[in-house]
């Protein structure tokens, strides 16, 4: 970066921090002059530098801002260098409509953070979402790790509802719209009841990479979890097997030791995936989480 640069974009640093400090809106920050710097200079470390003054900010560590503040902060902040960003509509209770799938988890945002550090393990694959919820994971990647296809999928038809609007919202097209010279994956929704979902059903998805996020909450789903993924493992034998990419918050151990111990009588190995930074979403304090990727 030239020192002229360098100096241009230091001067936005105390700009972003007081108005965040202040909680003022998002139209009054300098996001015009952001963007030019970003054309100009080394984005990353400029980005890392405003995270460091808004979110990370010692007085925000210790008194945080609104989640919902935060989350349109970085929403609009994280699509200044590649023109993404999602958009969602979500319940403002935690159980509506008899589910907990119109909200955003925890684990759905580390999964997604982790999914933007590591876009080759999606890119041009098919990719099956079991339990999509508001749908925050699957167009995170959609919007950053090229994938060919994906199939979000959920069991509640209220969650399916709201999926398919946050779809549109964030300008992706369900694969009937999708025109064959499109840059964007095929996307398509699908309702999916663990329960009872048949061999061949799984099998017609053809994914290349199974994820799911924060479905670990009660030993019922973790039941119907390992029951579903093994219905996948048995129908794609004669296919090169997939990944399957399992993140969780640690809310009870006994939980999670369940399903490590489901997954070993199934008999579907597993390995822990190295934590990564929690740097671009604002996560709920002492929130302890893991991603396991299993081979099916």
């Amino acid at each position: 970066m030239a020192p002229e640069e360098s100096t241009e974009a230091v001067r936005l640093l105390p700009s972003f921090e007081r108005r965040f400090l202040a909680a003022r809106a998002l139209r009054s920050f300098p996001w015009q002059s952001l963007e030019e710097k970003l054309r100009d200079s080394s984005g990353p470390e400029l980005l890392l530098n405003i995270l460091q003054k808004t979110v990370k900010h010692p007085l925000c560590v210790k008194h945080p801002p609104s989640v919902k503040y935060a989350r349109c902060f970085l929403s609009e902040l994280i699509r200044k260098p590649s023109g993404d960003s999602v958009t969602l509509s979500e319940s403002t209770a935690i159980i509506s409509h008899g589910t907990t799938g119109l909200v955003t988890w925890d684990a759905a945002l580390y999964l997604a953070e982790w999914a933007m550090q590591n876009p080759a393990a999606f890119a041009h694959r098919t990719v099956l979402e079991l339990g999509s919820g508001a749908g925050l994971t699957g167009l995170a990647i959609c919007k950053t790790c090229r994938p060919s296809a994906y199939i979000f999928s959920d069991c509640h038809s209220c969650v399916l509802e709201q999926l398919r609007g946050n779809i549109l919202l964030n300008g992706l097209s369900l694969e009937a719209d999708v025109t064959d010279d499109s840059e964007s994956p095929r996307v398509t929704v699908a309702q999916l009841d663990w329960d009872v979902v048949t061999a061949p059903q799984l099998a017609a998805f053809q994914p290349d990479v199974v994820i799911a996020a924060d479905v670990l909450y009660c030993p019922e789903t973790v039941l119907s979890l390992v029951r579903v993924l093994q219905r996948l493992s048995a129908c794609l034998k004669n296919q090169q097997a997939p990944d399957a990419y399992i993140a969780f918050t640690v809310r009870n151990p006994e939980t999670c030791q369940l399903f490590t111990n489901e997954l070993g009588i199934a008999g579907i190995p597993w390995e822990a995936v190295p934590h990564h930074d929690q740097k671009l979403f604002p996560y709920e304090e002492h929130s302890e989480m893991a991603i396991l990727k299993l081979t099916l």
